[in-house]
């Protein structure tokens, strides 16, 4: 199993259980070339997806290749940590203003697709007063699983993995050209989540010699 994925799976799950609500985590590939286009950087699939806004897209095709994307994990019916996350995202979408959709790109995957269809994802997308350039996803069960596995949304254990919200607590950012990733709380500070992307943003300095 890859390394990088049991660590992120890890971290997750302290995250959620309240153990790391101040984290915030960087890694990347020093000095290394961005991935050639066409690349699926760290074998994240091409799942078929459905936004919120009723499109057809590939993840990594469309959503992205070449892209900094955020990503958290949501579901429409969740009355616990999931609005109060989204809330705190909206701020983040504040903050980084006519950026998000044109060079940062916000993304929010149901945990639950056999429940969330397009139309349910847009009316909790209008609940929480989200903007565009937000898009919310839903899919196949069997895709949207092997995407969240690949990004590192998982837990190792079965079981903890099935539980409802287990999930939902952290943000995964990434910058796909550098193959620069990093990982805060959903709900830091909105301040600290901005200051993480600005982080992932930037190239890294080359590895001193």
């Amino acid at each position: 199993m890859n390394t990088r994925r049991v660590q992120l799976a890890t971290l997750g799950a302290l995250a959620v259980g309240g153990i790391a609500s101040g984290l915030l985590l960087t890694s990347d590939r020093r000095g290394a070339a961005p991935a050639p286009a066409g690349r699926r950087e760290d074998n994240i699939p091409n799942v078929a997806l459905k936004t919120h806004t009723g499109q057809s897209v590939r993840f990594y095709d469309d959503l992205a290749r070449d892209k900094l994307i955020l990503i958290n994990m949501m579901y429409a019916g969740c009355n616990n940590t999931c609005p109060p996350s989204t809330f705190n995202l909206v701020e983040v979408q504040k903050m980084l203003g006519d950026r998000v959709g044109k060079d940062i790109f916000m993304y929010s995957l149901t945990l639950k697709p056999e429940q969330d269809s397009p139309e349910d994802l847009a009316q909790y997308a209008k609940l929480h007063h989200v903007q565009p350039g937000w898009l919310f996803l839903t899919g196949a069960p069997a895709d949207v699983d092997r995407l969240r596995f690949a990004l590192g949304f998982y837990d190792p254990d079965p079981v903890t993995d099935k539980q409802d919200g287990r999930h939902v607590g952290m943000v995964r950012i990434g910058n796909m050209p550098l193959q620069r990733w990093g990982m805060a709380p959903a709900l830091a500070d909105p301040r600290q989540i901005v200051s993480m992307i600005e982080h992932v943003d930037s190239k890294p300095p080359p590895r001193a010699a």
